[in-house]
């Protein structure tokens, strides 16, 4: 059984930083991909960043590209989302999630994911 835990979430002060871990258990290969997605009460969830496990491949939403980074740790199945420069538009509930092959054209669209992580609140004051 596919899981996701993620962690780091936390209140932060504009221009701060946080690390989400994504820790990942029971997947049979590396051909899948890890997205990490937000959410604001009232909004649709928001593709942020995609890794493809089998090769590092990333792709990242416009907005975060030059402040956020995903990353892998294959030894350790855990997958990072670091975000630097937070504004307090970045708020929201950050979730990790898999789909069964690698980062795709479609790869911000979460009807595309298989599974789910739990959610961690990211809080950024002005």
């Amino acid at each position: 059984e596919v899981q996701l835990v993620e962690s780091g979430g936390g209140l932060v002060q504009a221009g701060g930083s946080l690390r989400l871990s994504c820790a990942t258990s029971g997947f049979t290969s590396n051909d899948y991909s890890i997205g990490w997605f937000r959410q604001v009460p009232g909004k649709e969830r928001e593709g942020v960043s995609c890794i493809s496990r089998a090769n590092g491949r990333t792709v990242y939403l416009d907005s975060v590209k030059a402040r956020f980074t995903t990353s892998s740790d294959n030894a350790k199945n855990t997958v990072f989302l670091q975000m630097n420069g937070l504004q307090p538009e970045d708020t929201a509930v950050y979730y990790c999630a898999a789909d069964s092959r690698p980062c795709s054209a479609t790869w911000d669209v979460h009807d595309e994911y298989l599974y789910w992580g739990q959610g961690t609140q990211v809080t950024v004051s002005s």
